[in-house]
């Protein structure tokens, strides 16, 4: 069993591996789409939206509440593979931890 001072350097080392995953997905970048591709939003693994990308045919005053709903259903899609991508990364980091069994991570 490791001593205390080694738990701590290995939850030191995990929490610096963490917030270099962190930090690193602003750099993977997702694409929602909805109305078939109508309206597209580039995303961040973090949440930032990138772009948004709305079709000129969708751009006529008479659309207006279909182009919102679009607009709202791309961002809802963008946004579940943000969190799909960065849930992936998170797990990629995680796993190389040499952590002690049973050893939770409270961050």
């Amino acid at each position: 069993m490791p001593d205390f001072d080694e738990i701590m350097k290995m939850a030191q080392n995990a929490q610096a591996e963490l917030m270099k995953a962190q930090d690193n997905l602003d750099n993977i970048i997702v694409d929602g789409a909805s109305g078939g591709g109508l309206v597209k939003i580039r995303a961040s693994a973090k949440g930032r939206i990138v772009s948004v990308d709305i079709d000129e045919s969708l751009l006529q005053p008479s659309e207006k509440q279909m182009v919102e709903d679009l607009v709202a259903a791309a961002l809802n899609d963008a946004r579940a593979k943000a969190d799909q991508a960065a849930q992936a990364e998170m797990s990629k980091m995680t796993s190389g931890l040499q952590l002690p069994p049973g050893f939770k991570m409270p961050f």
